[in-house]
């Protein structure tokens, strides 16, 4: 039997699976701060995106993947400062991914696969961490590909690869091709290019987006974003999900 959505579908549901080719996907963002134009919800938007995605690769893989729900707060400590960012601390996020993936491991399915969006550094380190704590306890694989390292960050665009792409053509093209009703069009449209790096800020020490160069939460070519490259970036995110997937479970971390 397949089933999509694990929070769509009942226990009896569950129940038949067949859990040894089941991967749970673990959309997770940030409620943060992403320019005038794209809404705080843009980290979960792209995540729920890359997970159906990776899902549907899974499935031409032979997996039954299993889309898991949300989890929208993270920490968020660089738009710490603009109205609306909810940051929590790395250690609660760490222990709360850890403790779901100990329930997909007790219910015996392959491995749970992170479908991540949110690129703070102190996020990504505690799914790091996480990860770290899930191989020392000898559970299932616990697969998080970030997208800030290789080989990922060299399958997305040229804009992700300048570090400055937040709220910028990269997000702002998923955005418009997932949610395009949340687009403050107007707004988007009229932004100038801010092709401050917001990697290299992050390497120099660098803190808050203010620090970095970025005093509106924007970073990149907003005005340049477009549906159609949105799609196209949801498709290379699903495919990095599943390749993950599939070299984790080979035996290989894909790093």
């Amino acid at each position: 039997m397949a089933i999509r959505d694990l929070a769509e579908s009942t226990w009896e549901d569950v129940r038949e699976l067949e859990h040894t080719r089941a991967v749970a996907v673990l959309p997770v963002g940030a409620i943060e701060a992403h320019g005038p134009h794209l809404p705080l919800a843009t980290d979960l938007v792209i995540a729920a995106a890359m997970a159906r995605s990776g899902a549907e690769h899974l499935d031409a893989l032979g997996w039954n993947a299993v889309i898991l729900p949300a989890l929208p707060y993270s920490p968020a400590p660089f738009g710490a400062e603009f109205p609306g960012t909810i940051s929590i601390s790395a250690s609660a996020l760490t222990a709360l991914v850890l403790d779901v993936h100990r329930e997909i491991t007790r219910h015996g399915f392959a491995a749970t696969a992170i479908a991540n969006a949110h690129l703070d550094p102190a996020h990504l380190g505690a799914l790091a961490e996480a990860v770290a704590r899930a191989r020392a306890e000898g559970l299932a694989p616990l697969v998080f590909p970030d997208l800030t390292r290789k080989p990922w960050a060299l399958r997305l665009g040229d804009e992700f690869k300048t570090g400055a792409c937040h709220a910028g053509r990269y997000e702002g093209s998923v955005v418009l091709a997932e949610r395009p009703e949340l687009v403050r069009e107007a707004i988007r449209a009229a932004l100038p290019p801010n092709p401050a790096s917001l990697a290299g800020a992050i390497r120099a020490g660098k803190r808050t987006f203010q620090e970095a160069g970025g005093p509106r939460a924007y970073f990149g070519w907003p005005a340049d974003a477009s549906a159609a490259e949105g799609r196209e970036t949801v498709e290379v995110l699903g495919a990095v999900l599943a390749d993950a997937v599939r070299a984790a479970l080979d035996g290989d971390s894909g790093d």
